[in-house]
């Protein structure tokens, strides 16, 4: 491969990272508006809910929702500190060094009107024709 269709491949690959973030950013903007809620603290709330126990070792969680220990335990602590009960942590019984985290009803509550706002803002996003157009060009060129 020569150095220029590299060059493109790597300005294809920003373009398509910077189209991302835009939307990552849109869907951020109106969770907090609409929800005070962060969009990683609605992946907390849907990866929970998507477990039959409705709930998962803080390890578990970190990993899906992509954060540190540190930063998944201070998610959790300010989930709590926002008094909305959507979250109860719990002492593993077998492993007392683990932790869980469990949805709530009440953050149960919060994830579907969440997930009503979300997925209105990304019928939204989705809508633009520039959008699509791009999103399109992007999928083409990283299937070749």
């Amino acid at each position: 491969m020569s150095s220029i269709s590299n060059n493109q491949m790597i300005t294809n690959w920003l373009s398509f990272t910077n189209l991302q973030t835009k939307i990552t950013n849109e869907l951020e903007r109106t969770l907090q508006e609409n929800h005070q809620l962060s969009l990683k603290e609605f992946y907390v709330l849907l990866f929970l809910s998507e477990t039959p126990e409705k709930k998962l070792r803080l390890q578990e969680l970190q990993n899906m929702v992509g954060l540190s220990q540190s930063a998944m335990s201070r998610l959790v602590s300010r989930f709590e500190e926002k008094g909305c009960g959507a979250l109860k942590r719990h002492i593993c019984i077998d492993d007392r060094r683990a932790i869980y985290t469990s949805l709530t009803e009440e953050g149960e509550k919060k994830l579907e009107l969440a997930s009503v706002t979300l997925n209105r803002a990304l019928e939204n996003i989705f809508s633009d024709v520039a959008i699509n157009e791009e999103l399109k060009k992007y999928i083409e060129l990283f299937n070749r």
